[in-house]
């Protein structure tokens, strides 16, 4: 018995793909973030786009604002204390990037297929 499959090549190719996978995911969900950030903060201060970071957790990729204590009422608004209704950034990245996930996915295995000679 010989192959890829018997000498952990495939596994460690798997690994690696589903890492790519991840990332370019995760690289998507930033950038959706980014964009309704820059489309809704009428006045924007750098500071609190250059704290939205990837990060590798348990389970994948985390796009997140570093625990910016401002960062919920950005997110969700300050309910009846103010009109202000929040950003809801993070929440449309999440629904966009929902969507387009699969096809990144199948995107990112199209590379790695063609990469093992596939």
């Amino acid at each position: 018995m010989s192959g890829p499959i018997f000498t952990g090549q495939a596994d460690a190719a798997v690994r690696a793909f589903v890492d790519d996978a991840e990332q370019a995911v995760a690289a998507q969900a930033y950038a959706d973030v980014m964009t309704n950030l820059n489309a809704s903060i009428k006045h924007p201060t750098p500071y609190y786009e250059t704290q939205i970071t990837v990060t590798k957790a348990a389970g994948g990729r985390v796009v997140h604002d570093r625990g910016i204590v401002y960062g919920p009422w950005l997110e969700s608004g300050a309910g009846r204390r103010t009109r202000f209704r929040g950003y809801h950034s993070f929440a449309k990245a999440r629904a966009a990037v929902e969507a387009k996930a699969p096809g990144i996915v199948q995107h990112t295995l199209r590379k790695w297929l063609r990469q093992m000679g596939g």
